[in-house]
C-alpha cells in the first residue's frame, strides 16, 4: 500500500462556520411562506425538532414539481438542480459534533470528518446523505459476487445493482491470460480490485481521483488482509503509474457530463468529453504485448438519448490502437424485485468489452 496515503484528507460537505442570517424554523410555522424564502435565496434553519426539516423539504418538492413538469431526463435533471441549489439552504446546527435538534439521527461522520471544527452550520439534505452513508459504512453491502461485505466510505460511489459486476465475474472466471499485474482504474468502492485478487491476480495498482474512495479503500484491505496485494494512489487515470498490466480494468462513468462536474459521486456518474481519448492513449502504454484491457460501461446514454455517441465504439472506429477481442452484453434487472421499472431504462444493458492492443 502506498505510504503517502496517510496525508489524505477526506473531502466533506460544505460548512459554514461564521454566524449567518436566517430563518428561524418551528413546527407551526407557514412551511409554504418558508419555502418561497429559501427559493428566493434565504437561509432557513431547522430549530426544535429534526422533522421539522422533513416538513420543509417535503413542501419544497410540492412547490417545484409545480413548475417542473417534464419527465424527460433533462427535465427531471433540471428539477434535481433546482430541488438541489434551494434545498441546500435549509440548515442544521452542529456542536461537538451532534446535531442540536431533537430527534436526529446519530451518525459518526460528524466526529470523523469534523474533528477540528466544534460549531458550524450544514445543510439538511448534506446531514440525510451522511446519515444514509454511515448506515451503509457500518452495516456493510453484500456483494455476492464477491461473497463478502463491504464497508463504503462516506463519499464513494458503491453499486446498487449488479449485473455488470456479474457480467465481468462471468469472463473473468474464463480468463486464461497471465495474472501477474493488474491496474483497476476508477477503483471506487473497490469491487473490480476484489475480484480480480479472488481470481488469482497477484498485483493490483488502484487508482482514483476521489480521495474518499482511496481511504475507504486503504480501511477496506487492511479489514480483508490485502495489503500485500494492492498498491493504491490517489490519481488521475494512470498518473505516476510505471506498471505494464497483463489486464487494466477500468469502470468508467456511463453518462457525459452537461454541467460542471463536482469532486466524489459526481465523476463516478458523468464523465468529461476528453475521458476516454485520455483513457485509451494511456492504458496502450501501460499494456504488456499479450495484454487486455476491460472496460465495464452500459448504453445507458444511447437509451436517454438516441444521439448520443458511444466512446468505446468511437475509440475503435476512430483510431488504430485497440481491437475488439470481445463484446458482451446483460440485461439490467430493477434494482429491487419489488419494483417494476416504468421508465425507459427498461431497455438498459450493461456492456463488457474486451480490447487487445493492435499488433504494428
Amino acid at each position: 500500500m502506498n505510504k503517502d496515503l496517510q496525508s489524505l484528507q477526506a473531502d466533506r460537505p460544505d460548512i459554514i462556520t461564521t454566524e449567518i442570517e436566517a430563518i428561524s424554523f418551528y413546527r407551526k410555522m407557514d412551511t409554504v411562506a418558508t419555502v418561497d424564502e429559501m427559493i428566493k435565496g434565504k437561509y432557513v434553519l431547522v430549530e426544535e425538532f429534526y422533522s421539522n426539516g422533513l416538513q420543509v423539504l417535503n413542501e419544497l418538492k410540492k412547490n417545484l414539481l409545480r413548475k417542473y413538469t417534464d419527465k424527460s431526463f433533462q427535465g427531471q435533471r433540471d428539477y434535481r438542480a433546482a430541488f438541489r441549489e434551494a434545498s441546500h439552504r435549509l440548515l442544521l446546527k452542529v456542536k461537538d459534533n451532534s446535531l442540536l435538534v431533537k430527534k436526529s439521527p446519530d451518525f459518526g461522520w460528524l466526529e470523523l470528518l469534523y474533528p477540528d471544527v466544534s460549531e458550524f452550520y450544514v445543510s439538511f439534505p448534506e446531514v440525510q446523505g451522511m446519515n444514509s452513508s454511515w448506515q451503509w459504512y457500518k452495516k456493510g453491502l453484500e456483494v455476492k459476487t464477491l461473497d463478502l461485505t463491504i464497508h463504503p466510505y462516506y463519499g464513494t460511489y458503491f453499486p446498487t445493482r449488479f449485473d455488470h459486476l456479474k457480467l465481468f465475474d462471468k469472463w473473468l472466471k474464463k480468463y486464461d491470460g497471465a495474472k501477474t499485474n493488474a491496474i483497476d482504474i476508477g477503483v471506487g468502492s473497490g469491487v473490480l480490485s476484489f475480484q480480480l485478487i479472488q481470481n488469482g491476480f497477484e498485483n493490483i495498482y488502484a487508482s482514483d481521483t476521489n480521495k474518499n474512495a482511496i481511504i475507504g479503500i486503504s480501511e477496506e484491505i487492511q479489514r480483508l488482509g490485502y495489503e500485500n496485494k494492492m498498491t493504491l494512489h490517489h490519481s488521475d487515470l494512470f498518473e505516476d503509474c510505471e506498471v505494464k498490466a497483463d489486464l487494466i480494468v477500468f469502470n468508467p462513468p456511463w453518462l457525459l457530463a452537461k454541467h460542471t462536474l463536482e469532486e466524489g459521486i459526481d465523476k463516478a456518474m458523468y464523465y468529461e468529453e476528453n475521458l476516454f481519448p485520455r483513457f485509451f492513449e494511456q492504458a496502450l502504454r501501460h499494456l504488456t504485448p499479450e495484454g487486455k484491457v476491460v472496460l465495464i460501461f452500459s448504453n445507458l446514454a444511447q437509451v436517454v438519448d438516441e444521439e448520443s455517441t458511444h466512446p468505446i465504439i468511437e475509440e475503435l472506429q476512430k483510431n488504430n490502437r485497440f481491437r475488439k477481442d470481445m463484446h458482451l452484453k446483460r440485461d439490467v434487472r430493477a434494482s429491487s424485485r419489488r419494483t417494476k421499472r416504468r421508465d425507459s431504462r427498461d431497455t438498459e444493458k450493461v456492456e463488457l468489452w474486451v480490447l487487445a492492443p493492435k499488433t504494428k
